[in-house]
């Protein structure tokens, strides 16, 4: 019937009526040596250790880590110096303004004094004057 050289093929014969024959084949699923399975673990395997060296052996020292908390601390300071200085500057140009402003008031304020002053001044020496013209009138008015 079959060839003893040939792979297991198992075969099922179902038999119907007189006039129909069907005969159905199933081949088993090749087996192989499973060796590809192997090599991938084993190459996943080589990669997690060599992982595993690298994290273990980049550990920092106290000696990096105590520098980069220095450098971390000095920069902070220098942070909040410049903070305080900007702060400074603005708070001397804001003094700055209201000195020119306060000063320019006073300007204003003393003009307006002096010219009050001079307005008063001009007008008693007018009255003055008036006063003065009243009495020479009268005097020269007055019988001798």
């Amino acid at each position: 019937m079959s060839n003893p050289n040939d792979p297991y093929v198992e075969r099922t014969v179902v038999e119907q009526p007189a006039t129909v024959r069907t005969e159905y084949t199933a081949a088993p699923a090749a087996r192989g040596s499973g060796a590809a399975g192997w090599w991938i673990a084993a190459m996943v395997a080589v990669v997690a250790v060599v992982g595993l060296l690298l994290m273990f052996n980049n550990n920092p020292d106290s000696t990096d880590l105590q520098a980069a908390t220095e450098a971390g601390r000095s920069q902070a300071m220098m942070e909040t110096a410049t903070a305080q200085a900007q702060s400074a500057a603005q708070a001397a140009s804001e003094a700055s303004a209201n000195a020119a402003s306060s000063m320019a008031a006073s300007t204003q304020a003393a003009a307006d004094s002096a010219r009050n002053a001079a307005n008063r001044t001009a007008e008693a020496a007018q009255d003055s004057a008036a006063a003065a013209s009243n009495v020479a009138e009268e005097a020269a008015d007055a019988p001798q």
